[in-house]
């Protein structure tokens, strides 16, 4: 059984790194923020099941509110391709390097984190304070 979940986790993270690899350091970001997506959602049922207040439609919300982050990372990451075009293609001499969804996949991870500190909190964790003011901060 255990050579099994080893084979499993290490397939998860092949996979994982290809797609890393395959989409440059923008794709190691994406690939974090789904993460934290994934352990958000994960976290904050766990929470919300310790403390006997698991709703379907609070749970519903907030996959609601990860679908709007998803298309705010499209809409980042198109905006990042038309600008990109445009600068290839106008003898302007500048390029693009693509700014736009690497910041907004980092505000993204940053929140994600501050979300599943608070969840871990929820389910009894101490928490140093320098960190959970860090999180808050940004």
């Amino acid at each position: 059984m255990n050579e099994y979940l080893v084979a499993i986790k290490a397939a998860i993270a092949a996979a994982m790194y290809a797609l890393a690899a395959f989409l440059g350091w923008k794709g190691i970001l994406l690939v974090a923020w789904i993460a934290v997506m994934l352990l958000d959602h994960l976290s904050g049922s766990a929470a919300a099941c310790k403390e006997g207040e698991w709703s379907s439609k609070v749970a519903r919300q907030g996959l609601w509110h990860k679908g709007g982050m998803l298309l705010v990372v499209t809409v980042s990451a198109i905006a990042d391709l038309v600008m990109a075009v445009i600068c290839a293609h106008l003898d302007w001499g500048i390029t693009w390097p693509g700014i736009v969804l690497p910041l907004v996949l980092a505000w993204y991870i940053i929140t994600e984190l501050g979300s599943i500190l608070e969840n871990g909190v929820k389910l009894g964790a101490a928490v140093p304070g320098w960190l959970t003011k860090l999180l808050k901060a940004s």
